[in-house]
């Protein structure tokens, strides 16, 4: 008996992940007849962390369907904005994924980030355990099986991966309240209660403080404050559409490189 042999058409959002010649509309593949059709679209290339609806024959079916000789499969990308059922929405960042990480939590959005590479089975693993959605561009961390949740990253670009990652996921944003070092919630401060961790003159300088009440460290209006205020701007403009942007709270400003 020969191998099925059905055609699949890959939508043009997720022709990045699959060959040229399958980049076209529908090609044939030949499967083994008992594979899923999860497990055949994963095969081509394409994580499942990036795929909706998959359509036989103008049906609907589930990942787990098994494809028969002559079908002809659809795959669509993932609807926007993506609904995370199962937890609040919180991410997990790669170690590439520094300057994203840092712009996430100047934003507000609960971020945690590993700055050591720790091994894909390991981030897979905290993923599931603390039920993050974890953000990559390594394709094949994001097909291992413990992980809860993931998303590809699709630039190299911070600035393209900050709009992409909020137009699919659209968080709540709550500028200015979380600590880019470690993700910790900022509060207000007085000078005397940081004035161990400023920088020589900045008490001279600034009147308005925050700080981290997990790592402790400091945060005033310091020498890359517009920078981060139009960080801000740009994705409150964007996330007001939606309604989902959150207010700020009374001065408190990062001094980090975000």
């Amino acid at each position: 008996m020969s191998a099925p042999e059905i055609h699949v058409d890959i939508a043009p959002e997720l022709a990045l992940f699959v060959p040229h010649a399958r980049r076209g509309g529908a090609t044939p593949v030949t499967t083994d007849g008992t594979s899923s059709l999860g497990h055949v679209v994963e095969s081509l290339g394409v994580p499942l962390t990036e795929v909706g609806t998959l359509r036989v024959d103008g049906r609907e079916v589930p990942r787990s369907y098994v494809p028969a000789a002559g079908d002809t499969v659809h795959v669509l990308p993932v609807a926007r904005p993506q609904h995370v059922p199962g937890a609040p929405l919180r991410f997990l960042l790669d170690v590439h994924l520094g300057t994203l990480a840092r712009r996430l939590r100047l934003l507000g959005v609960d971020t945690a980030y590993e700055s050591t590479d720790i091994g894909d089975p390991a981030l897979a693993t905290r993923s599931a355990t603390e039920k993050r959605v974890l953000l990559s561009r390594d394709r094949g961390l994001l097909r291992r099986r413990e992980l809860w949740a993931g998303a590809f990253v699709y630039s190299t670009d911070p600035e393209a991966q900050l709009r992409d990652t909020l137009d699919r996921f659209r968080p709540r944003l709550q500028p200015w309240s979380r600590c880019t070092a470690c993700n910790g919630l900022l509060k207000e401060a007085t000078e005397e209660e940081v004035a161990d961790r400023l920088e020589g003159g900045t008490e001279r300088s600034y009147d308005v403080f925050a700080q981290c009440q997990e790592c402790g460290r400091a945060y005033w209006k310091g020498a890359h404050h517009e920078k981060l205020e139009a960080i801000v701007a740009n994705a409150l403009a964007q996330s007001a559409p939606f309604g989902r942007a959150g207010n700020r709270p009374p001065g408190h400003d990062g001094t980090a490189d975000a």
